[in-house]
């Protein structure tokens, strides 16, 4: 059986979920001045610590709709695109 796209993600393409996992990073981020894109990394050039990094998981949880981010896999995300991969990953049901 093949996972469907939340609705929070149906019909919305790639770029506009990017942009939109960018936006809330940028958003809950504890060091926000600057220009910020994929290869931004989270802990050294947006600010995240342990805490910041448990809300923004949760958030991106909520607001797609996607089941709870595996703590192996958060472990080895360092930037802003890694994020993006796996936002677009679980709410495109791959």
């Amino acid at each position: 059986m093949t996972e469907q796209p939340s609705a929070l993600t149906a019909g919305k393409s790639e770029e506009e979920i990017r942009a939109s996992v960018l936006a809330m990073i940028i958003d809950l981020a504890p060091d926000a001045d600057g220009e910020f894109d994929a290869d931004s990394l989270l802990v050294e050039d947006l600010g995240y610590h342990s805490l910041a990094l448990m809300e923004i998981t949760f958030a991106l949880e909520d607001e797609f709709d996607l089941e709870p981010i595996d703590e192996n896999a958060a472990r080895k995300i360092k930037t802003v695109g890694q994020v993006q991969d796996l936002v677009l990953q679980q709410a495109r049901g791959r």
